[in-house]
């Protein structure tokens, strides 16, 4: 019965932690977010299941995105999710720049 628990909440904790779950860390302490670069937003909120060099995994492959799809387009996605994506996993600028930096990738 232990191990099932236990086996349990490990599975949850890493389905939260590939979906970026957790607190806003882009707080620098001064009261301001700080700006991140889209590379280091995609690591923590998305390579969690298209992996971190964009290979895919759980999600597809990423690593020639932007001959397929528009940065429009990317950030439709980013916002409203497509398939098992759920939506909103970045938003407003945050959205825009990872969409960018995608887009770029063909």
């Amino acid at each position: 019965m232990k191990k099932k628990l236990i086996g349990l909440l490990f599975g949850a904790s890493l389905a939260l932690a590939a979906c970026g779950g957790g607190g806003d860390d882009a707080a620098d302490g001064g009261g301001e977010t700080a700006k991140a670069d889209p590379e280091t937003l995609f690591a923590q909120s998305c390579s969690g299941c298209h992996g971190g060099e964009l290979q895919g995994g759980a999600g597809p492959e990423l690593a020639a995105i932007g001959s397929k799809y528009s940065q429009e387009e990317i950030e439709n996605i980013i916002a409203n999710g497509q398939g098992t994506m759920p939506p909103k996993l970045l938003e407003g600028e945050e959205a825009s720049a990872v969409a960018e930096w995608l887009a770029a990738k063909k």
